[in-house]
C-alpha cells in the first residue's frame, strides 16, 4: 500500500512549471495520431489500489478536458471479477473510444552532493583595514566566509503513461516520466501531463497548434 501511495503522490495541464519532471522515453505507433483517432470520450485510469488516491489522480486529469472521464465510475468493486473482455464490452457500451493509464514502474533513491560555498576574505573597506583587531574581524566575517557542503537524498518516481485506442484495440502512445521533489498528487500529476503533452507533440501524436 505504501508503494502505491508513494507513486500517486504522483500522477491539469499547462498551468505550472514542470522543472521536477522530465520525459525519460516515449514511443508512438507509426500509424496513429490524435487527429486520426479523433477521440471523443477517453477513460482515465490511475492504476493504484488506494481508492482515495486513485480518485484524486484521475480527477486532476479529468478537470482539464471534458472528453476525459474517471474510471472509478465504471471500473470499481462491482466489476473487479469481470474478465478483460467483459470490461472492454462495458467501455464500448459507454461509447469510450480511448483509455489513458498511469502507473508507477520504478522508485529510486538518489544521493547527490551539494558543494559548499566560499565567499572569500575581505581585507579593506568600510573602515576595516589590516590593522583591525583579529577577534573583531573574524567575528564579523566568519558567518559569510564558508558554508560546508552536504549530501542530500531525493526519491525519483518513474511513471508510465499509456494511451490506448479502443477502436483499434491497441496501444498508440506510451511515455515514461521521472519526477523528483514530490509535494502533492495534483501538482505532480499536472507536471507529468505537461511533459507528456510536450512529448506527444514532438513525437507527432499531437498537433502543436491544438492547445
Amino acid at each position: 500500500m505504501k508503494r502505491y501511495l508513494a507513486l500517486f503522490l504522483l500522477t491539469s495541464l499547462m498551468s505550472c512549471s514542470s522543472a521536477d519532471t522530465v520525459i525519460v522515453n516515449s514511443w508512438k505507433d507509426p500509424e496513429s495520431n490524435a487527429a486520426k483517432e479523433q477521440f471523443k470520450k477517453v477513460m482515465v485510469v490511475a492504476l493504484v489500489k488506494d481508492d482515495k488516491t486513485r480518485r484524486n489522480i484521475e480527477n486532476a486529469i479529468v478537470d482539464n478536458n471534458p472528453i476525459f472521464k474517471s474510471s472509478y465510475a465504471f471500473l470499481n468493486g462491482t466489476t473487479v471479477e469481470l474478465t478483460k473482455e467483459q470490461r472492454l464490452s462495458i467501455l464500448k457500451s459507454e461509447n469510450f473510444d480511448g483509455v489513458i493509464t498511469m502507473r508507477l514502474v520504478n522508485m529510486e533513491k538518489e544521493t547527490t552532493y551539494v558543494p559548499g560555498t566560499n565567499t572569500g576574505m575581505y581585507y579593506g573597506g568600510m573602515g576595516y583595514g589590516y590593522g583591525y583587531g583579529f577577534d573583531n574581524w573574524y567575528g564579523y566575517y566568519s558567518p559569510n566566509f564558508y558554508t560546508p557542503g552536504y549530501y542530500q537524498e531525493n526519491t525519483s518516481y518513474m511513471v508510465e503513461t499509456n494511451v490506448f485506442s479502443l477502436n483499434q484495440n491497441k496501444l498508440v502512445w506510451t511515455g515514461t516520466t521521472k519526477s523528483t521533489n514530490i509535494t502533492d498528487a495534483e501538482t505532480t500529476t499536472r507536471n507529468i501531463m505537461i511533459e507528456v503533452v510536450k512529448q506527444m507533440e514532438k513525437d507527432g501524436f499531437l498537433d502543436p497548434k491544438r492547445k
